[in-house]
């Protein structure tokens, strides 16, 4: 019924769940622990990456000297506390294309830069659910490197090849292009210059078929709002 589609691998800040605005703001109330200005264009520094490359990023723009696991307890604290008080909203397209998925049977992973706790707050939040989950504890290396995409292959048993992998991020685009995962974009940030990647404006250009046709293709199609 879905072809050479085996698995779906989600990645979730700006990809699922319109995250970005609660990192902005737990970010900015680190920054002013520190001392230091906090602009949009420092938060697209950060998008897709890791704890420890936010914190290294954020001590170096600070005015105040601070220990580097202080300011990730700040982050992820706040973090945490923006999330549970306000709750968080998936993206255009996600739930219906998680429902259509689930209908169809096809497992579906979540494949995430975030901590545990700031997954797992966003998962409440949302009640989203997934066969399988990975995390920033999960691995030794983060995105861009292949290893969660990987990881969330053999977890659901299958080859990366026949997992689609649905990105909004730079970072996250190569880390499952290097696991050899069909990627779809959805990009929250402009693609850097020599990336490709089949792109889609939002998920509702999204459905079963799409998802087939990019893993028979293996990536070489164009995809509706592809430039």
């Amino acid at each position: 019924m879905t072809g050479d589609l085996r698995a779906v691998l989600f990645d979730m800040d700006g990809l699922l769940v319109d995250s970005e605005p609660l990192w902005f703001e737990a970010e900015r109330s680190v920054m002013s622990r520190l001392g230091g200005r906090w602009t949009p264009a420092d938060q697209f520094a950060l998008i897709g990456g890791s704890l420890a490359h936010s914190v290294a990023y954020m001590r170096a723009r600070a005015a105040r000297p601070a220990d580097p696991e202080q300011i990730g307890r700040w982050l992820l604290d706040g973090m945490a506390d923006l999330v549970a008080r306000n709750g968080v909203r998936l993206m255009p397209g996600a739930a219906g294309l998680l429902a259509e998925l689930a209908a169809a049977g096809l497992r579906c992973a979540l494949v995430t830069s975030a901590q545990r706790r700031i997954m797992e707050a966003v998962i409440e939040s949302t009640g989203l659910t997934f066969a399988v989950t990975v995390c920033a504890e999960d691995v030794r290396r983060g995105k861009p490197d292949p290893e969660p995409y990987l990881r969330a292959a053999a977890l659901l048993g299958e080859e990366p090849a026949r997992c689609v992998a649905l990105e909004d991020s730079p970072r996250g685009i190569a880390a499952a292009q290097a696991a050899g995962c069909p990627v779809i974009a959805v990009p929250s940030v402009p693609l850097p210059r020599g990336q490709t990647a089949a792109v889609v404006p939002t998920l509702c250009e999204v459905d079963l078929a799409v998802l087939r046709e990019q893993a028979r293709a293996s990536g070489q199609i164009g995809l509706p709002g592809e430039d």
